[in-house]
């Protein structure tokens, strides 16, 4: 009964560890097609541009903020073109800095899931083992 119980617990480790292997490397795929459709979305932009292109866009847009977010708020001028388009901008930017953190995430939430699933794999064999060295 007992060695049957250890068999048990030992095949569900192993099942738990083969899932989790399975949902790391579909992660790890996942968040590379995911890169790739934003490199292609912002392509000519390499993904490795976007953050000095966003902080660059900001400093800019902060800047024409200040001249014109007073009069603007008083309602005695429009924003500009320049202002509208820098706002745009930025904005277009800070989703692809926000699109490629979370692929970072995904990425690194594949690779933990692949070493806590062979983790689980290896503990579900030993306990397979111990369980069969004890009967």
């Amino acid at each position: 009964m007992i060695n049957t119980f250890n068999h048990l617990s030992a095949i569900s480790v192993i099942v738990l560890g083969l899932a989790g292997l399975v949902f790391g490397i579909l992660f790890i795929a996942q968040a590379s097609s995911a890169e790739q459709a934003i490199a292609d979305e912002i392509a000519p932009l390499t993904i490795a541009e976007v953050d000095p292109s966003y902080d660059a866009v900001k400093t800019k847009q902060m800047a024409l903020a200040m001249t014109e977010e007073p009069q603007i708020q008083a309602g005695q001028a429009a924003p500009s073109t320049m202002y509208n388009y820098l706002t745009v901008q930025m904005a277009s930017l800070g989703l692809a800095k926000t699109n490629i953190g979370i692929t970072g995430v995904v990425r690194t939430s594949g690779i933990i899931n692949i070493i806590v699933g062979l983790g689980l794999i290896l503990a579900g064999v030993g306990l397979f083992k111990k369980g069969r060295s004890v009967a």
